[in-house]
């Protein structure tokens, strides 16, 4: 019986969209294109989820190879993408009605040092009982040795969890380790369904 609900949090607690971050900070044309490669998708950015690089030492290593006009975007899609924290609708909600029905709410996820920082504006985190960031264990998922950490730390049997994750290899990852899950496709009444169809008490 499922008695924990794991959540991951980019795409699924809120919106993490890095077109829309650098948009909002008034950068267009080649130099977006750049920038998107250069941050979000650059050997720092992952370097940075599994705590090997802090931001301070990721934006020196970008803005090395970036032109001096694009080093303060640098800065800014580093420390700032979540000012103002974008939430899923709906997903705030579903969270609280897990929570008055008595399951035990957690989060694991991707992220750098920089989380706990901004988490207490996630709406919604009120609501959890415990986290697990990858950058505090130098562990990224899909790699099985975090899903056997979070069920260690909090106690967790894997077969009384359900995962919802954004990435299928991530939920694969969590199967593996005997955590079943959903992908979340950014639909909450989709993600309602599959719950209730897994026993999970909640509205629909």
């Amino acid at each position: 019986m499922i008695q924990n609900i794991v959540f991951d949090m980019g795409k699924v607690l809120l919106h993490f969209d890095p077109d829309l971050f650098i948009r909002r900070i008034g950068v267009d044309g080649p130099d977006a294109a750049l920038l998107r490669n250069q941050v979000f998708l650059s050997l720092e950015w992952a370097k940075m989820d599994r705590g090997s690089m802090t931001e301070a030492e990721a934006c020196d290593s970008i803005c090395a190879r970036l032109p001096e006009r694009l080093h303060r975007a640098v800065h800014a899609l580093t420390d700032e993408w979540d000012r103002p924290i974008l939430p899923v609708e709906g997903m705030e909600d579903l969270i609280r009605e897990l929570k008055e029905a008595g399951y035990g709410i957690y989060l694991l996820s991707n992220a750098s040092f920089r989380q706990h920082a901004y988490w207490p504006r996630v709406p919604g985190s009120q609501y959890f009982d415990g986290k697990l960031i990858s950058a505090d264990v130098r562990l990224v998922k899909p790699q099985p040795e975090i899903y056997r950490l979070l069920f260690d730390r909090f106690h967790l049997k894997p077969e009384e969890c359900f995962f919802v994750d954004d990435s299928p290899a991530n939920i694969e990852g969590a199967c593996l380790c005997g955590m079943p899950g959903a992908v979340f496709h950014n639909d909450i009444a989709e993600l309602r369904q599959i719950m209730i169809r897994r026993g999970i008490r909640i509205s629909g």
